[in-house]
């Protein structure tokens, strides 16, 4: 299928400021099941120079420059069609088999380049038992302990959307039993990693649900040994198959705003976003 997104951000100052550099995370990555067909970005105020490029992790990112002139608004506009064929996201052999049971060991070559998805600063002993839960319930099992965990949190977690401030810490989600879809991620990856799972957070756009249908989604990915990155959406309580578009991964819950950047000048803020998702 073909999906059309157009993600539009505004954002309104009190008085005229002078913009600094913005970092835009706003082009989609590529999988194998997923390809760009169409883009473009329109800025305003007209940048004197925009610089498209790689991050460490592999994300597109503009890097936008502006020349010294107060402005009152800047608006960013991002319109892409994605083609997106449906995919078996376990059509895989986990490889060596020993990785079919938690914990397990990557081997040499792959962990160097996994540890910062294996970071447990945010896991809690609080978090460590949710996890150890869960792995008991389905006898240890790699994959069946990916899909409970997300079926869990989707079916006994309530959902509250929260578009402004940072995710909260998978403690104090565990302790509400509710969040928005980026505390669900947050808590799944501390879950994942606490299990030796090496995770990280997704930012994009989900079709075909009501409740992300005009604004930002996030979810989470696991490295599997046989199988590489592979997305589960603990806010549906799926797999990742063919719906998602995904802007952005990270290690960090909080590096893949849409939009970063600040400004010079004495002003107050407004953000006014809206973003719209078409089956074409």
């Amino acid at each position: 299928m073909k999906l059309k997104v157009r993600h539009t951000l505004e954002y309104r100052y009190d008085s005229p400021v002078v913009l600094t550099t913005h970092v835009l995370y706003l082009y989609p990555r590529s999988y194998p099941h997923q390809r760009l067909l169409d883009y473009s970005l329109y800025i305003d105020p007209l940048p004197s120079k925009v610089v498209k490029n790689v991050d460490a992790e592999g994300n597109v990112q503009h890097l936008v420059y502006f020349y010294n002139q107060p402005c009152s608004r800047l608006l960013v506009e991002a319109e892409m069609t994605v083609s997106s064929e449906p995919v078996n996201v376990f059509d895989f052999v986990l490889f060596p088999f020993e990785t079919s049971r938690i914990p397990f060991l990557y081997d040499n070559s792959t962990f160097k380049y996994l540890i910062p998805y294996l970071d447990k600063s945010d896991l809690t002993a609080q978090v460590e038992t949710f996890a150890k839960e869960i792995a008991d319930q389905v006898d240890g099992q790699t994959i069946p302990f990916l899909v409970e965990l997300s079926r869990h949190i989707s079916s006994t977690f309530t959902y509250r959307s929260r578009a402004y401030g940072s995710a909260f810490a998978p403690a104090e989600t565990l302790d509400s039993h509710s969040g928005s879809c980026r505390e669900f991620a947050r808590l799944y990856i501390s879950a994942c990693r606490s299990a030796g799972i090496a995770a990280r957070f997704v930012s994009g756009y989900l079709y075909g649900n009501p409740q992300q249908a005009h604004e930002l989604h996030a979810w989470a990915e696991v490295y599997l040994p046989g199988a590489g990155w592979r997305g589960f959406d603990p806010t549906e309580g799926k797999s990742v198959v063919d719906r998602h578009i995904s802007m952005g991964a990270s290690a960090d819950f909080d590096k893949l705003a849409p939009v970063m950047g600040s400004f010079l000048g004495y002003s107050g803020s407004r953000l006014l976003t809206n973003v719209r998702i078409e089956l074409l």
